[in-house]
């Protein structure tokens, strides 16, 4: 066995799959023609900074925009301003930019182009209630759906229908101009819709969807919130909706597409890679566990695939929070996992989160071996202890196992690779 020279390739495995969503590499390939009018530059999300500095940098024609990213996540540009914004909970900031974005792209014309660039961690970073609603209001929802260990999807399809921008909301506004999307995907499925809730694309869900969403997970403030649902009076557009007919989406950055680097990576290596699923969802502890089997059945049987293998997925998993600790949901993953294989000898594994922060704290994840128990045991601590009170970040911060990479300026979720040699 080689500890470091194991944990070196997980490493690099991680770095595979967040350079291949490098907005500057994937950006430039898909820009679109240049139109008679104006070019408008607009967008939101974690990548959404580096995805306007890559346009800048192949668009050889006047341009003018605004984008907002979350706050630690801007970089140098020229023509299009960048505003920094709270994540996951929305603040003033992010408010007053989307009033900003609405105004920006009012009176167009056929002959304008409008370049939407959206990624992973826009819903939080455009915040604009509906009528009725305050800002208050939102950061409530949006609190409550963190802590209820509610999907992507679902905490989206709230936000669509309490939002005066997202579920189509921006794109209907940007009529008649022409009107293209490109996406970088952090969720399950790759829906246009959900990604950043979908500020240009046609919403299929409804106010009676987010009602029972919001009742799902016993949340009953704001209760402004869930009178505005009640309503229904107020659908967001809908497919077929002639004020989004010529708008184009690209999906250009996809989970899928980084597993599938790393297995790459992994095969230059001599390791056989295993891509799982690039959807997972679900509870990150019980996430977990099914990973840790199928890691122990690689090593025991050799089923699926023989060792050295390394198993890779992506998707985003949940946290129901329960105790008062620190950490995001791939140390909660990871930590999880540690626990389940109990030491297990050929084992090691690595969870981060590919945007660079996982959940609220300074760490993309964490990466776990044999030994981990054993060095945390003579510490005194105690993983048990620090699961049931959602303390992932603290345990492998005392072990000097977080993975630390700040910023990456991409997002395509959660990366989880376990090796079995």
């Amino acid at each position: 066995m080689n500890p470091d020279r194991d944990r070196t390739l997980l490493m690099s495995l991680f770095r595979a799959a967040v350079q291949t969503a490098d907005p500057m590499r994937i950006v430039p390939a898909h820009l679109p023609a240049v139109p008679r009018g104006r070019t408008l530059v607009i967008g939101a999300g974690k990548a959404s900074a580096q995805m306007a500095r890559a346009v800048e940098s192949s668009w050889k024609h006047a341009l003018q925009g605004l984008v907002v990213t979350r706050y630690g996540y801007k970089v140098p540009t020229e023509q299009i301003e960048i505003v920094e914004a709270a994540h996951p909970v929305p603040d003033q900031a992010g408010h007053d930019a989307a009033v900003r974005m609405l105004r920006l792209v009012r009176g167009l014309s056929p002959d304008d182009l409008v370049l939407c660039l959206i990624s992973g961690g826009g819903s939080s970073l455009l915040p604009l209630p509906v009528a009725g609603l305050t800002l208050s209001d939102k950061q409530q929802v949006n609190r409550a759906l963190l802590r209820s260990g509610a999907t992507i999807s679902e905490m989206n399809c709230v936000r669509k229908h309490l939002s005066a921008i997202k579920g189509g909301r921006l794109g209907a506004a940007c009529s008649p101009a022409r009107v293209v999307t490109l996406l970088i995907s952090d969720v399950p499925g790759d829906d246009p819709s959900v990604i950043a809730s979908g500020p240009t694309v046609a919403d299929p869900t409804t106010c009676a969807d987010a009602l029972a969403i919001l009742q799902k997970y016993s949340i009953a403030e704001p209760a402004a919130a869930l009178d505005h649902l009640r309503g229904g009076h107020d659908e967001t557009p809908k497919p077929g909706d002639p004020r989004l007919a010529g708008a184009q989406t690209i999906m250009i950055g996809t989970p899928q597409a980084s597993l599938e680097a790393a297995a790459q990576v992994a095969q230059a290596a001599g390791v056989t890679p295993l891509i799982l699923s690039d959807a997972i969802e679900g509870e990150a502890r019980d996430v977990a566990l099914v990973h840790a089997a199928i890691a122990r059945q690689v090593a025991a049987h050799g089923q699926p695939a023989r060792a050295p293998c390394v198993l890779l997925s992506g998707g985003e998993t949940t946290v129901t929070v329960r105790g008062k600790g620190r950490g995001g949901r791939n140390a909660e993953f990871l930590l999880a996992l540690a626990i389940a294989l109990e030491g297990h000898p050929r084992i090691h594994a690595i969870a981060c989160d590919t945007d660079g922060i996982d959940g609220t704290e300074d760490n993309a994840g964490a990466i776990t071996g044999p030994d981990s128990l054993t060095r945390a045991a003579a510490l005194g601590l105690r993983a048990k202890d620090f699961l049931a009170d959602n303390d992932g970040y603290t345990f492998f911060e005392q072990l000097g196992d977080l993975v630390v990479t700040g910023p990456t300026l991409t997002n395509v979720n959660d990366f989880r690779a376990i090796l079995v040699r």
